[in-house]
């Protein structure tokens, strides 16, 4: 939008949260609450998205990396008005408008901004702010007016007497200012309260007192515009944002059999006809694909299941792609840069990692396949083992189409198993296996007759 610009501040410790990472890294079903900020500032397509940080800065640019953002380094926090001012140099450049918001307001949405610009830009105002009523105003600014209705100032509440802290109306923190103004009200803006901060609130009173139009927009959605604080904010909101984000999947045809137990990060995506049970988490950039069933207590992260998968029960998968038709579990796991083919078995206790297997291949129980390369309509019989780590440097295998992996073997990396290869049960394998040979590698059987009798007799 032109001649827009978005200032979110994001330099705040969270002491509240008591936690050593900054406020706005905390998480909402997998999401950075910045970045659900950022998000509804660049719904507006302004020119600029500028972003003031402090504590943690290194962490807080990292969150929003692959996102269009200035940062601006406030590197000490005194107050909310001291970061706008530390803004000051970047915006005193240009003309227009600025948004300035919290990086800790994690519900609000493009629609209400772009009301709040709208409203400003009508009345031709200086300044605008959102207003909203809540019967429990504790911890934010409440709003003065005068006897025309119009406001006059903002008070913390720290800073509010007994009878200004019973107002209900309150100010979340969402501003749209007119730059020039602004520039000259940072210029008299001082730290003259109970904490020696500066509070952009008092922009407020001093744009009064200089005859500059302040302009109100009273929101009647709190939670949307709700700022958060502690580990209990934090979590009912992440709560109602689980919520929404169930019934947005059921309303797009997915069924969820029990939807407060079953948790899907706002990244997620999930086509219709998916089946999620009770106790399944899908986290990161997961996409489930259509027809999909997901089996209880499953955990899929950061992972691509395409159509008409199972996923049987108390699976974990991660960083992983699954494809049509495939099988998974009871109790399997697949890790990091593995890779299961069309129509494949992977079953109870089996545990792949940076691996690829070949469609139609199986393995079926019980057995560990690290670094491997296997080919179609392979068996892995149970309790195989790829041996890929030689104390130094991890090692492939090598199994090609068609071949057989007989119960109970180690296969010893590098080593490669030919096309429609068989190795027997119980073989240390250690150099490949020719197309189409028997691998056998056990030490020689010895019977003794009679022996257990006579121990037995002995003791």
């Amino acid at each position: 939008m032109k001649n827009v610009r978005a200032l979110i501040l994001a330099a705040g410790k969270g002491t509240r949260l008591v936690s050593n990472r900054a406020k706005v890294l905390h998480t909402l079903c997998g999401t950075p609450m910045l970045r659900l900020v950022y998000a509804a500032a660049a719904g507006l397509d302004p020119e600029e998205i500028l972003v003031v940080i402090g504590q943690d800065a290194a962490r807080v640019r990292e969150s929003l990396e692959g996102h269009a953002a200035s940062f601006i380094l406030q590197a000490e926090q005194l107050g909310t008005g001291h970061a706008v001012m530390a803004a000051r140099p970047q915006i005193a450049k240009h003309e227009g408008d600025l948004l300035v918001l919290f990086g800790d307001t994690p519900r609000i949405t493009t629609a209400t901004l772009q009301k709040l610009l709208d409203h400003h830009r009508r009345s031709g105002a200086a300044t605008t702010l959102i207003t909203t009523r809540t019967p429990q105003p504790f911890g934010y600014g409440r709003i003065l007016r005068n006897a025309r209705g119009e406001i006059d100032a903002i008070v913390e509440e720290r800073d509010a007497s007994p009878e200004q802290r019973k107002i209900d109306e309150i100010n979340p923190g969402f501003y749209c200012f007119q730059i020039p103004p602004l520039i000259k009200a940072l210029g008299k803006l001082s730290n003259n309260n109970a904490q020696k901060e500066y509070y952009v609130t008092d922009l407020i009173e001093i744009q009064r007192r200089a005859g500059d139009k302040v302009e109100t927009v009273l929101h009647d959605n709190f939670e949307e515009l709700r700022g958060i604080n502690t580990r209990h904010e934090l979590t009912e909101l992440a709560r109602a944002l689980s919520r929404q984000k169930n019934l947005d999947l059921m309303a797009a045809g997915v069924t969820l059999i029990d939807p407060e137990r079953t948790y899907v990060d706002l990244d997620v995506t999930v086509e219709k006809d998916v089946t999620l049970y009770p106790m399944v988490t899908l986290e990161g950039k997961t996409r489930i694909g259509e027809g999909t069933l997901v089996r209880s207590g499953t955990r899929i992260v950061n992972s691509v299941i395409d159509a008409g998968v199972e996923i049987l029960d108390s699976c974990l998968i991660t960083d992983s792609e699954v494809k049509k038709g495939s099988t998974i579990g009871p109790c399997a796991r697949l890790r990091e840069r593995t890779v299961i083919g069309e129509n494949c078995r992977v079953g109870n206790f089996v545990e792949i990692k940076n691996s690829v297997l070949g469609k139609g291949s199986k393995a079926a129980h019980l057995a560990y396949l690290g670094d491997a390369r296997i080919g179609s309509n392979v068996n892995i019989g149970a309790g195989t083992i790829t041996c890929n780590y030689d104390g130094v440097k991890k090692n492939d295998t090598i199994i090609d189409d068609d071949a057989f992996i007989g119960t109970d073997s180690q296969l010893v990396a590098p080593v490669r198993i030919g096309r429609g290869a068989y190795v027997a049960a119980g073989s240390c394998i250690t150099r490949d296996v020719p197309p189409d040979a028997l691998g056998i590698a056990r030490g020689q059987q010895v019977n003794k007759e009679g022996w257990a009798k006579r121990r037995k007799k002995s003791g």
